[in-house]
């Protein structure tokens, strides 16, 4: 039988259990044809890239599935009239790796390494500020004053 790997995106408002229903019917239906899941992960609830039917996050979910092209369709057709489903997407594989997928060995929210955009470190000095030292303020008031006081 061919191989396919299957990604969906459940809306955030319902539970991990109701995610883990979904895929727990779909697991059934795949045995019962002679089929065979081979990797099933919950990558959790994470913000999507644009809104999809309203939503901002979404649960997603990955599985590596061994079915036969007919019921894969079928799947598909049942999970797009689900509307808990935002999003479906299976591809043909040669291989499905046993390994846990990039997505899970990632720690931290979607950013990496690169870090937030306003939460990063700031320069000496504040916004404004050259780091050069020297005195603050912008006129020249205060040099004045101090250099006719040495006088």
């Amino acid at each position: 039988m061919p191989l396919y790997e299957s990604v969906l995106i459940a809306r955030n408002d319902i539970s991990q259990q109701q995610v883990d229903a979904i895929l727990d019917g779909i697991a059934a239906q795949v045995e019962a044809d002679g089929g065979a899941v081979r990797k099933r992960e919950y990558w959790g609830l994470r913000s999507l890239a644009y809104r999809i039917k309203k939503n901002r996050k979404g649960h997603y979910a990955l599985l590596g599935l061994e079915v036969r092209s007919e019921l894969l369709k079928e799947i598909e057709r049942q999970l797009s009239l689900n509307e808990d489903i935002l999003r479906l997407l299976t591809l043909r594989v040669d291989e499905i790796d046993e390994a846990p997928s990039p997505v899970l060995s990632r720690k931290g929210d979607d950013r990496g390494e690169r870090g937030s955009f306003r939460g990063g470190a700031k320069p000496a000095g504040g916004r404004f500020e050259s780091g050069r030292g020297g005195r603050r303020g912008g006129d020249d008031r205060g040099v004045d004053q101090s250099e006719n006081a040495a006088e």
